[in-house]
């Protein structure tokens, strides 16, 4: 997909990405001097992240000043809220690695339309590489079509991840996930960045990847771009309202099936409260009970048609001024 057959809603999208990965690339000749805040145990924010995020919304609004926003440090401050159309913006996905120089890191920012992803765009300041989708015309990386990978046996596959960080991450619980996973697959990995991952799911660099604790502007570019890439993304469950349940799997058709029933016993395990309530003497999380039982035979499982349910990450009232997609 060429800059030239790019929707005109994407490419402002695309303007917007680089216009923040100049800042972010700016930021990090400097780390040094980086005025960093602490938003809540390991969870940073740099001047980086707002310079990046204001350029990303003014780009926006200059084009769409009636479209709604939400994006990770301003939240709904700026933009219609109201609008069918909701930009979703993370400005720098991976702040702990842009931080330490690490250079794994990103722009993201989608576009919904009555709570339904229609644009994505991911682009990887460090590499020049810039992830588009467009719904129902495929996905690209640098005009190069994208497709999942054609593996079909979880012990060949690698697998991403994200690692526990946050107060009230449940570790038992991470650690019973991986102790399934690690034996049965060629490997995981965690490089820091959910939207990242995403794209390198699609890109079929990995065969699949899984993570819980993620908000909205961690995932909405990069599941698009994961679909329009062949794969499927849902929750540990299988089920397609994965936006809101702070839980998303994504992988190739074939891998995704076999984690699904490996997964399901650690669903939504992660909540809004700061920490799980412990459970009554003598008795197991039943989480952990279950993964206990996994299932050791790795078929692929028959998802169960459902609709997706309304993201409330987005408005569903409202006028639309542009044409839908």
């Amino acid at each position: 997909m060429t800059q030239q057959t790019l929707h005109p809603m994407l490419n402002i999208a695309v303007k917007a990405a680089r216009a923040a990965g100049a800042i972010i690339n700016r930021g990090s000749m400097d780390l040094d001097l980086l005025k960093i805040n602490t938003k809540s145990p390991n969870d940073f924010v740099t001047e980086v992240d707002q310079l990046a995020e204001e350029a990303i919304i003014d780009t926006i609004l200059q084009a769409y000043p009636n479209h709604g926003i939400l994006a990770e440090e301003s939240g709904r401050e700026r933009g219609n809220k109201s609008s069918d159309f909701v930009w979703i913006i993370d400005p720098l996905d991976g702040t702990t690695n842009f931080i330490h120089g690490f250079p794994v890191y990103c722009v993201s920012i989608a576009l919904t339309f009555r709570g339904k992803v229609e644009q994505a765009v991911v682009y990887d300041p460090n590499r020049n590489d810039l992830f588009v989708a467009s719904r129902g015309r495929g996905a690209y990386l640098n005009d190069k079509r994208l497709r999942v990978s054609r593996r079909t046996r979880l012990q060949d596959s690698l697998i991403g991840t994200g690692f526990p960080f946050r107060r009230g991450d449940n570790f038992q619980r991470y650690m019973k996930m991986f102790e399934t996973l690690m034996p049965l697959c060629a490997g995981l990995r965690r490089p820091g960045s959910a939207a990242l991952d995403l794209c390198y799911v699609a890109a079929g660099y990995y065969d699949a990847f899984f993570e819980t604790g993620l908000s909205p502007w961690d995932i909405a570019a990069g599941s698009l771009i994961v679909t329009e890439a062949g794969g499927l993304v849902g929750n540990f469950t299988g089920e397609p309202d994965f936006m809101n349940q702070r839980e998303i799997l994504a992988g190739a058709p074939k891998i995704y099936g076999q984690l699904v029933p490996l997964l399901s016993p650690f669903t939504r395990v992660i909540t809004e409260e700061p920490a799980a309530e412990a459970p009554p003497a003598g008795e197991a999380p039943a989480a952990e009970a279950a993964a206990e039982d996994a299932p050791k035979v790795r078929k692929p499982l028959r998802l169960r048609k459902k609709a997706a349910e309304g993201d409330d990450a987005t408005p569903a009232t409202g006028s639309a001024e542009d044409a839908p997609f």
